[in-house]
């Protein structure tokens, strides 16, 4: 038997909206999400608001392993949030996938 996931997909745009290397804030469910579209057409997506002082993560610098804030560069890691820097704090992680031309996130 296979267990049943309570998480659901939610669409959230379309990636012809989000072209490679760029990064872009989304309202889902009360929050706001970041999604970055890596130069090879896959996704990453995190929490949009730096812990440190609630900087713009969307418009931050990244590769495939980090996001670094615009305000004060500190990088944080998309495979479990946490920044580089100790003390600073993390920020969650998301599940986000191309489905068929359309991003689609889990919270």
């Amino acid at each position: 038997m296979t267990a049943v996931s309570n998480e659901t997909a939610i669409p959230i745009g379309q990636m012809d909206d989000l072209q490679p290397g760029e990064g872009r804030a989304y309202g889902v469910e009360g929050r706001q999400v970041a999604v970055f579209r890596m130069t090879d057409g896959t996704l990453r997506a995190t929490d949009a608001v730096c812990p440190h002082r609630g900087g713009p993560i969307a418009d931050g610098q990244f590769d495939l392993g980090n996001v670094v804030c615009p305000l004060h560069q500190y990088a944080f890691r998309f495979s479990d949030g946490g920044c580089t820097t100790e003390g600073i704090g993390s920020v969650g992680v998301y599940r986000v996938e191309d489905r068929s031309g359309e991003i689609v996130i889990w919270l």
